[in-house]
C-alpha cells in the first residue's frame, strides 16, 4: 500500500483502497468505550465515564487522530452508541472522522448475507451514520464460504452502506482466500485488524506482515500497548486490572523491555514507554490503534506522533520483542 505524505504526523497516511479516504497513521480503538469487565467503565474504574470518553474524542480528533474502530459487540453496542452521540455533539469536525466497525460471524448467524446485512445496519443505527467508511469481518469462525462472504460484503458495499471492506483476525491463508474472493466481484480487500505489538511480533514474525504489504492490504494494530502493559504504568507488583487476555506476559518478563522503552524515550525529549511503543508500530508500516479512556490518555498517544525512532532503536526493540502467548480461545479467534 503506497502511503501519502503527511508531516504534520511525521508519518504517512493511508489511502483507503477503493475510496478518495486517507486514513491517519494512527486510530483509536474504542473496545474500552462501554465495556465493564475488562476495562471498568460502570464497575472498577469509577473516574471513567462519557465526559471523560468525551475529552478523550477531543483530543485524538485535535490531534489528527481521526479514525475510530469499533464493533457491534464492543459493550454489547455501546461502544456505537457513544460514537454515534459524540459525532452528534460534534458538528464542527464530524465530517472528518473516519468510522470503522465489525461484524462478529458467529457460526449460527445464518443466512450470512441477511444477518451481516441486518448487522450494518443496526450498526449505523447505533452510530446514527448513513455508512461506515470500513467494514470488518471481527474473525475467521463463520463455517460459510470465503466466497459466501464476500458475496455478502460486496451486497453491503454495493449498497452504499460501506466505503470499504476488510477482515479481522486472518491468517495469510484466509486473507489471501477472502482478497481473492473480493477481487472477483471488483472489490479491493482493504485491511487486515490484527494483534500487533512488540509483545505480539507473530504476524512479523510469520510473514502476515509482508504478505499485506504484496496485497496491498492495510494492517491495523490493535492492543499495540499490550492491554496496558507496555505503558510503563504496571509492574510484577501492581499488574493490570481486569480481564486482560491479550499478550498476558508476566511483568516481571516483560520488565527489560519496558525498560528499553523508557531509555530510548528519554533521548528523544522524555517520550513514555507508550509513546516509544506506538512509534515502533508506525515504523513498521501499521496504523496502531491504542485506546483512550480520558484526555490524557488521548494526548499520550498523540505523543507518538512527530518523530520518528531511528533504525537502531526499532532493531534494539525487535531484539527485546515477544512473539505472543496464546490461551486455547485465542488459537481459536486469532488466526493472524
Amino acid at each position: 500500500m503506497a502511503p501519502t505524505t503527511e508531516p504534520n504526523y511525521g508519518f504517512p497516511g493511508f489511502p483507503l483502497p477503493g475510496t478518495t479516504y486517507v486514513l491517519p497513521p494512527m486510530g483509536l480503538g474504542t473496545w474500552a468505550w462501554g465495556d465493564a469487565p475488562t476495562w471498568g467503565m460502570g464497575s472498577y474504574d469509577r473516574s471513567y465515564n462519557f465526559d471523560t470518553i468525551r475529552e478523550a474524542y477531543a483530543k485524538s480528533v485535535a490531534a489528527g487522530i481521526t479514525l475510530l474502530d469499533t464493533a457491534e459487540m464492543y459493550g454489547k453496542g455501546e461502544s456505537e452508541r457513544i460514537i454515534g452521540r459524540l459525532l452528534e455533539e460534534d458538528k464542527e469536525h464530524r465530517d472528518r472522522v473516519l468510522v470503522a466497525t465489525k461484524f462478529i460471524p458467529f457460526p449460527w448467524r445464518v443466512p450470512l448475507r441477511t444477518r451481516l446485512l441486518d448487522a450494518l445496519r443496526s450498526s449505523l443505527d447505533r452510530l446514527r451514520l448513513p455508512f461506515v467508511h470500513l467494514y470488518q469481518i471481527h474473525g475467521p469462525i463463520s463455517l460459510c464460504s470465503h466466497e459466501t462472504m464476500a458475496d455478502a460484503l460486496a451486497e453491503a458495499w454495493n449498497a452504499g452502506l460501506t466505503k470499504a471492506v476488510g477482515v479481522s483476525n486472518y491468517s495469510e491463508r484466509e486473507m489471501r482466500a477472502i482478497h481473492a474472493a473480493l477481487a472477483r466481484r471488483g472489490i479491493p480487500l482493504a485491511s487486515n485488524q490484527i494483534e500487533y505489538s512488540l509483545l505480539r511480533t507473530d504476524p512479523e514474525r510469520k510473514g502476515l506482515l509482508r504478505a499485506c504489504a504484496e496485497l496491498g492490504v492495510i494492517v491495523l494494530a490493535y492492543s499495540p500497548l499490550g492491554q496496558g502493559r507496555l505503558t510503563g504504568k504496571y509492574s510484577a507488583q501492581n499488574p493490570p486490572p481486569g480481564k486482560r487476555n491479550f499478550s498476558a506476559y508476566p511483568m516481571e518478563e516483560i520488565e527489560p523491555l519496558v525498560a528499553a522503552l523508557r531509555e530510548i524515550g528519554a533521548r528523544h525529549g522524555g517520550k513514555t514507554p507508550a509513546q516509544v511503543a506506538l512509534n515502533w508500530l508506525m515504523c513498521k508500516g501499521t496504523i496502531p490503534i491504542p485506546g483512550a479512556k480520558n484526555g490524557a490518555q488521548a494526548e499520550q498517544n498523540a505523543g507518538a506522533l512527530g518523530w520518528r525512532l531511528t533504525a537502531d532503536e526499532v532493531a534494539q526493540l525487535d531484539g527485546l520483542a515477544k512473539p505472543g502467548r496464546y490461551t486455547l480461545f485465542l488459537r481459536f479467534w486469532q488466526h493472524g
